[in-house]
């Protein structure tokens, strides 16, 4: 491993290793969680399918996964200053359309289900904005991430070596 050196800051802390590679230990659950996320994409806009991962690796501190989805949100053209805003998108509410609010709010309510449940007036924002199909796919998009992102947390996966696509 090489050490990062920044001469107003000093040293960086070193990158945490990984505490297992997964993928190689349990080949078939990775192979069918890449089958599952390929499913679930089916049907939403890319851009928005971007938002709502980072969004959901943003609340499960899944530092892996908030680095592959900004890097392919910004190489599928979503603009620097929508992704910066999206930790605070309530409160930047005009940077983004409501179908994409809705989808955010809910991201938000799936991923955070300790706080109750999937509110009704969430749920029903969302069935406003996507046709029934594309709400099941918005669904499924944010279970799939959440998933990711327990892999991601759980076994400490490293950001800042993915490329743009290299999972595609």
């Amino acid at each position: 491993m090489t050490t990062n050196h920044d001469t107003t800051t000093g040293e960086y802390a070193p990158e945490r290793p990984a505490r297992m590679q997964w993928a190689q230990l349990a080949p078939e659950v990775y192979k069918a969680m890449i089958r599952l996320d390929t499913a679930a994409k089916q049907g939403l806009d890319h851009k928005l399918y971007e938002l709502v991962k980072i969004r959901a690796s943003q609340i499960n501190h899944c530092a892996l996964c908030i680095d592959m989805h900004t890097k392919d949100a910004l190489a599928a053209g979503e603009s620097v200053e929508r992704i910066i805003q999206l930790s605070a998108w309530d409160e930047s509410r005009h940077f983004y359309t409501e179908k994409e609010l809705a989808a955010l709010e809910l991201t938000e309510a799936v991923t955070v289900l300790t706080d109750g449940f999937v509110p009704e007036e969430v749920y029903e924002k969302a069935a406003k904005h996507f046709e029934e199909a594309e709400l099941a796919q918005l669904i499924s998009a944010i279970a799939v991430i959440n998933a990711w992102n327990r892999f991601g947390v759980t076994f400490r996966m490293a950001p800042g070596h993915y490329e743009p696509g290299q999972y595609k």
